[in-house]
């Protein structure tokens, strides 16, 4: 019998861990950290045997494979010595892949990867299809192919999960934009985190569809550099495209072989430049799943925004108070900031990825009277916006934040949690830092 080994005990590594006991392989898990009161009730309910806080060789290194969760880098001691040792290191998504037979519609980005995946499983949904959803969101989908039978996956992969794929295969596979972002994962390389993202595209053929932003000039730049043997279908709000989608006065065409889906933007449920761009890819992929028209306008109609991405919270003495947690890098604050109409207090601040703040001095100037920083070192953004913004404070949690920003804020205004950054100086992931600003705000 071979031997898995997991690491982590996060929803991916559980995930991994129940699928090689669904197969037959004798499993075992590691996690330097805590395993989740959650997480490990599933490993007993499993009986897989499993350490917390600890690494131990003498479990590990005797593995045929190591699955490998995707928040660890590739540069921890274990890992090295696991690699060191001979013994292959791989994804959860690859594992996964070899036990799925169903059709798989991935979507990567910088930005804009959790809207997409969730507009297009929705329009799947919608249209009556037998589809999951898993990836970076939602159950894991090692978890799913252990537990369930779907006729097509809708997979959010973020570059980490990409990073130990190497047989796994998309369907459809999207890349909504690339920016920089976790460059300190890539060694501040930023074509190392551009090949992160193209794995996505690994091992399609001429059967299958990629589907990207032309408009972004990295991605561009990227792939007229490399093969990619699926059909391209490009989606632009700058030009017309004979397959794939544009901006035409004041709809989205959409055009896949002989089929075209016309959208007016007014009827849209998202707004924001931005959020046109998460639709076309998403109406591409639908009609690539050939899902008929009249559906597409109804599934991108009634799409319920994702919960942490520009999400409205409550509107108390007519400042309104948005919930952005999820934009954890500079080109999601910029967006967002982008699409307000209203004076800002925006909240920013966590734990910095190597951040040039400069794209966002403008908007800055613009719209924001005031900036509350909410991390353990917010240095970096006095350095940046002293002079630009008004007037900048500091605070330590949440509930600070929002009593502050109450404060700070007039009739009229919008209360904005947009962090720039990632999570995990003061929060456990940007859920928990999104879930616990919405309380803090009801509480008011």
């Amino acid at each position: 019998m071979s031997r898995i080994v997991v690491l982590g005990g996060g929803e991916s590594g559980v995930g991994s861990a129940v699928l090689a006991k669904v197969k037959g392989f004798d499993v075992f898990l590691s996690d330097m950290g805590k395993v989740s009161d959650e997480y490990a009730s599933i490993l007993n309910e499993w009986n897989i045997p499993f350490e917390q806080g600890r690494h131990s060789e003498e479990l590990i290194l005797n593995a045929d494979e190591v699955i490998k969760s995707p928040g660890i880098p590739s540069t921890a001691p274990m890992v090295q010595k696991i690699e060191g040792c001979g013994i292959n290191v791989i994804s959860e998504i690859e594992f996964a892949g070899r036990y799925d037979s169903a059709k798989k519609i991935c979507i990567t980005g910088s930005n804009g990867k959790t809207t997409t995946t969730s507009l297009i499983y929705h329009l799947l949904q919608q249209a009556g299809l037998n589809v999951g959803l898993g990836g970076n969101i939602g159950k894991s989908y090692a978890y799913q192919v252990a537990t369930e039978k779907y006729d097509i996956y809708v997979l959010e992969l973020s570059s980490f999960q990409l990073d130990n794929v190497y047989d796994f295969k998309a369907d459809i596979a999207i890349i909504t934009n690339i920016t920089p972002d976790h460059l300190d994962r890539y060694g501040h390389d930023m074509e190392n985190y551009v090949k992160a993202k193209f794995r996505i595209t690994r091992n399609m053929s001429h059967d299958d569809c990629f589907i990207f932003c032309s408009d972004d000039e990295i991605t561009i730049n990227h792939l007229n550099q490399i093969v990619v043997k699926a059909q391209k279908l490009p989606f632009t709000q700058k030009t017309q495209v004979s397959q794939g989608a544009y901006l035409k006065d004041d709809k989205m065409v959409v055009k896949y072989k002989e089929e075209e889906c016309d959208v007016f933007l007014k009827e849209l449920a998202l707004g924001g430049r931005h959020n046109v761009y998460n639709s076309m890819a998403a109406a591409i992929a639908a009609k690539v799943m050939d899902i008929d028209n009249e559906s597409i306008r109804n599934g991108l109609s009634t799409f319920q925004a994702v919960e942490h991405r520009l999400e409205k919270v409550l509107s108390i003495g007519d400042v309104l108070y948005i919930n952005d947690s999820k934009a954890t890098n500079v080109d999601a604050a910029w967006y967002a900031l982008e699409c307000q109409t209203r004076p800002v207090v925006w909240i920013v601040g966590g734990t910095d990825k190597g951040n040039d703040y400069s794209s966002l001095l403008p908007l800055a100037k613009d719209k924001v009277k005031a900036m509350i920083c909410m991390g353990l070192d917010n240095s970096k953004f006095h350095a940046s916006f002293e002079g630009v913004v008004p007037e900048i404070h500091d605070v330590t949690s949440a509930k600070d934040a929002v009593e502050l920003a109450h404060k700070l804020a007039a009739a009229g205004d919008v209360v904005l949690l947009s962090p720039c950054c990632a999570s995990f100086d003061l929060f456990k992931n940007y859920e928990d830092r999104g879930r616990q600003f919405k309380e803090a705000v009801r509480k008011l």
